[in-house]
């Protein structure tokens, strides 16, 4: 017996839980290391950089595009009606995840300034802000979709059929929202650190948790069975994410005796911020829901393909919000060291990266969706209507990556105002008319083409407002 296997089983579990600890810590020092070091990090650090930090998110996003794929299969096996009934609801409720999003970024912002600076003891104050402020907001969303969640499916003009199964869906969606926002703050807190690996890791986990749970409730419940699943994977793994925070980071920890102290600064601060970023998720659902009230008359199969296309689409873009992820860190903590230029070389950088990664996810999604409509219904009139309308919108895959990526460089530098108001304008001046002139010629192809158009507007708007702000 080797020397390894006398050692009791509680040292390994500690050391082991000590390497993970050490790890996190050592990546949040390079990273603080490397955006101070002077000379500053040439082009290949800082590829390295971006890489390293990009790469867990990325793959946690992949991750869970693949349990969304799953996801929608096992709603899908239950028929059109079942996955229209998601579909018709799916805007409002990223409409409400959204604004949880918001209020989480209005606070990690400001933490990855302080970090950058050297004041973890700040950074850890901004937290208890934000997290009393979280749960508060989250609490008001949640009672505000329970509140709606009936009448919501009529307001939407959808089909009478599904109008019962869609509201239970969104009812159950509502009230988990809050767990929804815990796992949201303190996933962007642990990123904002430097952190990438442990909330990649929990996320890639939570969407396990979802087809397990999935699993057990679809057979028993259909349709609300599916939002029973997703919301006992967000309570666990908002759980442990609580856990990962207060207790483990090494920014973030509890320390002993160190006292919270009120700062209107950073109530202030975060309103600033994050009101233009739910006024942009307003926006952008509220296009979206007006986009799901278009459609919803051409009928229940158009319903259906359009959620189908929407799901497989996120294959493309996930990569890029795992870019913008990291980038948005990276200026953040740029910027509170004071060096505005290596800010400017890491976005420049990032955009580059992001427009080249979806533009192949897209060429690869062009000749893969028959494949992948295959496995998500087997409604053959549903899969060729998706293939059709998903085909158009991937030809600005590239300019959307621009999009979401500049967004996050921006955010990153506190600029969400401008950003926000040119969504604005490109989602209800483009988007939206065009929809409503094109639905009547040419159904649910006409309102892709519109969407097609406007991310390839909305890409260089945002490109221009990122090269003159950064």
């Amino acid at each position: 017996m080797s020397h390894a296997e006398n050692v009791p089983m509680r040292h390994v579990r500690k050391k082991k839980t000590l390497n993970g600890q050490n790890h996190e810590k050592n990546m949040e020092q390079e990273l603080a290391r490397i955006i101070r070091q002077e000379p500053e990090p040439d082009r290949k650090q800082k590829l390295f950089l971006l890489c390293r930090m990009s790469v867990p998110s990325i793959l946690s996003q992949i991750t869970s595009i693949i349990m969304q794929y799953i996801d929608a299969a096992m709603v899908g096996g239950l028929g059109a009606a079942a996955s229209a009934s998601i579909g018709v609801v799916s805007t409002s409720t990223w409409l409400l995840s959204g604004l949880c999003s918001a209020v989480s970024t209005g606070f990690s912002v400001q933490s990855s300034h302080q970090i950058g600076a050297g004041n973890k003891e700040g950074a850890r104050n901004v937290l208890r802000h934000g997290m009393i402020t979280a749960i508060l907001i989250s609490s008001f969303l949640a009672l505000f979709g329970a509140s709606v969640s009936t009448a919501l499916p009529v307001w939407l003009k959808a089909d009478p059929e599904i109008r019962e199964q869609a509201s239970g869906y969104f009812l159950v969606f509502a009230c988990s929202l809050p767990f929804v926002q815990m796992n949201s703050i303190c996933s962007l807190m642990l990123q904002s650190s430097g952190n990438m690996r442990t909330p990649s890791i929990l996320n890639a986990s939570m969407c396990l948790l979802d087809v397990g749970f999935n699993w057990i409730f679809i057979r028993h419940f259909g349709v609300i069975g599916a939002a029973l699943g997703t919301a006992m994977a967000e309570v666990t793994i908002a759980c442990i994410m609580i856990w990962e925070v207060f207790v483990k980071s090494p920014v973030y920890r509890c320390r002993k005796g160190e006292k919270h102290r009120f700062d209107a600064g950073i109530l202030s601060r975060a309103f600033r911020l994050g009101v233009p970023m739910g006024f942009e998720h307003l926006v952008v659902c509220g296009a979206m829901i007006v986009t799901t009230r278009i459609i919803a008359p051409i009928g229940t199969t158009a319903v259906a393909a359009n959620s189908f296309a929407v799901t497989a689409e996120s294959f493309c873009y996930m990569p890029g919000y795992g870019i913008a992820t990291a980038i948005s860190a990276l200026v953040g903590q740029s910027l509170g060291a004071g060096k505005k230029k290596l800010a400017k070389s890491f976005s420049n950088m990032a955009v580059l990266s992001g427009a080249a990664v979806m533009g192949i996810a897209g060429g690869l999604m062009f000749f893969l969706c028959p494949f992948v409509f295959q496995i998500l219904t087997p409604d053959l009139q549903v899969r060729k209507s998706a293939v059709e309308v998903l085909r158009i919108e991937l030809f600005a895959e590239p300019l959307y990556g621009v999009s979401i990526i500049a967004a996050g460089a921006l955010r990153g530098a506190g600029d969400s105002l401008i950003p926000s108001l040119l969504n604005l304008i490109s989602i209800w001046g483009v988007r939206i008319s065009l929809s409503v002139m094109l639905a009547g010629r040419w159904g649910l192809r006409g309102v892709w083409a519109a969407m097609a158009v406007e991310l390839c507007v909305r890409g260089l708007l945002l490109l221009i407002r990122q090269q003159r702000k950064l």
